[in-house]
């Protein structure tokens, strides 16, 4: 699931593109559309677009910059991504004042604190509900035509993306019934949940240590009929940290061999644990059960794997995480050991 923002992109314009071509000449019509794939990837100032859609392509190439390239770039590089970041941005509020996505955006890296943000994203956040349904309002939904109803989907986006960075911060400023307050709001109001609110609701679950709540999340995403198993990394991680906080070793290393049997690279990013940015757009979209999807899940869950730092800087769960995962999968060990090691000799090399 997740969002993709180029996907959005090419969506928009290419409704604008449809829209502007003459009904009454279907075969000159057909024959014209067939070419935007191209003019959109080579020329896409020859298509019609407005200044919100113009401003939208901005915080797409912001969000490449930010979200997949910064965390991987160099010291020296990085001080460029986030200045041309920042300016598209700014460039894209400047287009459209009611670019909620780029708002939010600057707002993520200006604000002092995750509490400074919330407070920002809380203001708001009332704000941006009615301009979305002011713009999905105007679309003729009684229309039989699909574009229609994709367009209104694409209205409320912004607000859509609003709400789910609103409970990601609930849940990293530790008001775990707000995250859940927000996330169920935001289920009702996306049933099919492309925003993975639902990953967010099963890490505030796990933290209120609410196993009925958590497998009732379960159930009601199943019945919605969302299209992943409930054995995604969020949900798991969220099942350990409940058996592990009730005293429960035996029903965690369960859950612990679940994850380890979906996900094949996980032993290694469990021992591991590392922590990456936050995505600014939305959540980062990783392919499911991928390497990539365990190590943003674990990154995620450190708001239930630090609690109570222990020696080696993981919270006592991370701690009990690495250790087991480490005896179940030994290579694993011996892999992050190895990569260590070549870590440090490159670092006294320089």
């Amino acid at each position: 699931m997740a969002f993709d923002p180029q996907r959005e992109d090419y969506q928009r314009l290419g409704i604008r593109f449809a829209q502007s071509l003459h009904k009454s000449d279907a075969r000159n019509a057909a024959r014209t559309f067939a070419t935007f794939g191209r003019r959109f990837a080579q020329d896409r100032d020859s298509l019609p677009q407005t200044d919100s859609d113009r401003a939208f392509h901005l915080v797409v190439l912001a969000t490449r910059a930010i979200d997949y390239e910064l965390p991987f770039a160099t010291d020296l590089k990085a001080a460029q991504i986030i200045e041309d970041g920042h300016r598209m941005l700014d460039e894209a509020i400047a287009l459209d004042p009611h670019c909620y996505d780029a708002i939010r955006m600057k707002a993520a890296a200006t604000n002092p604190s995750f509490d400074a943000f919330l407070g920002f994203l809380n203001e708001r956040q009332e704000e941006v509900r009615a301009w979305c349904e002011g713009e999905r309002a105007r679309i003729p939904l009684d229309e039989p035509d699909e574009r229609y109803r994709l367009l209104a989907d694409l209205a409320m986006r912004p607000y859509v993306r609003w709400v789910a960075a609103q409970a990601e911060e609930a849940l990293i400023c530790g008001r775990n019934k707000e995250a859940l307050r927000l996330s169920h709001m935001l289920l009702e109001l996306d049933p099919h949940d492309v925003a993975d609110v639902r990953f967010t609701a099963a890490y505030a679950y796990a933290k209120l240590e609410d196993q009925q709540g958590l497998e009732a999340l379960v159930s009601s995403n199943h019945a919605a009929g969302r299209l992943r198993p409930p054995d995604d990394a969020w949900t798991q991680l969220a099942r350990l940290a409940i058996h592990f906080k009730r005293h429960d070793p035996s029903a965690a290393e369960a859950v612990l061999d679940a994850l380890l049997a979906s996900y094949p690279h996980a032993a290694e990013a469990l021992i591991r644990q590392n922590e990456l940015p936050d995505g600014v757009f939305s959540r980062l979209a990783v392919i499911p059960y991928s390497e990539d999807e365990i190590i943003l899940a674990i990154s995620e869950g450190m708001v239930l794997l630090q609690e109570g730092v222990e020696p080696q800087g993981h919270g006592v769960l991370g701690e009990w995480v690495s250790g087991m995962a480490a005896k179940r999968r030994p290579q694993a060990l011996l892999a992050v050991l190895a990569q260590q090691s070549q870590q440090n000799d490159s670092g006294e090399d320089r």
